[in-house]
């Protein structure tokens, strides 16, 4: 149902697609839907938590690097940050289509909310075990850091697909993130 789901949201949009789109797609029935979830807006949030353990075990994997120095470090970090494939462009697109319905309904907001926490508590867990283990030191707090890092992924990102050669891939994370860290060259 999540894969169906992922593929008809890409297609039709959060609003366009609807549980019965879905249904089809997956072979399933509408009481097959609403036995796993009460509504899309619990779909989006399900499908959220998934990408995001996927992108917090990519950043840690990354940033265990046996036997590397900082800069190689937070290269590999940023690189599984900035990763750049089309099924990210669409997750790009979805969410930004669910976060402009969160902010027009209490309910889904409340939801939304809770699941960036939930990303941004785990992310802190993995900058923080990165860190400490390259002996760094942050200048901001760890939240504050986090919340740049998504915004300049998420935001360089955005550029890219409106204005595709505005940027090169991890453009602004490279350039940006190694300030944030007072790493910088």
């Amino acid at each position: 149902m999540l894969e169906a789901a992922s593929e008809v949201f890409a297609e039709r949009g959060f609003h366009g697609a609807t549980v019965e789109d879905i249904c089809e797609r997956a072979g399933f029935t509408r009481g097959a839907f609403y036995s796993n979830f009460s509504s899309k807006d619990d779909l989006v949030v399900e499908l959220s938590q998934r990408h995001s353990e996927a992108l917090v075990d990519r950043i840690r994997r990354a940033s265990k690097r046996e036997h590397a120095g900082a800069d190689e470090v937070l290269r590999d970090v940023f690189a599984a940050l900035a990763d750049d494939s089309r099924s990210k462009e669409r997750w790009l697109v979805l969410t930004t289509e669910f976060t402009l319905h969160a902010i027009r309904d209490p309910e889904a907001r409340r939801a939304w909310a809770a699941q960036q926490r939930r990303v941004r508590d785990e992310l802190v867990t993995v900058v923080d075990e990165a860190v400490a283990r390259q002996g760094l030191t942050l200048p901001i707090p760890t939240e504050l850091f986090v919340r740049a890092a998504i915004s300049l992924a998420q935001g360089s990102m955005t550029q890219r697909l409106v204005e595709p050669r505005s940027l090169t891939v991890g453009e602004l994370e490279r350039t940006v993130l190694p300030i944030l860290l007072g790493v910088a060259d």
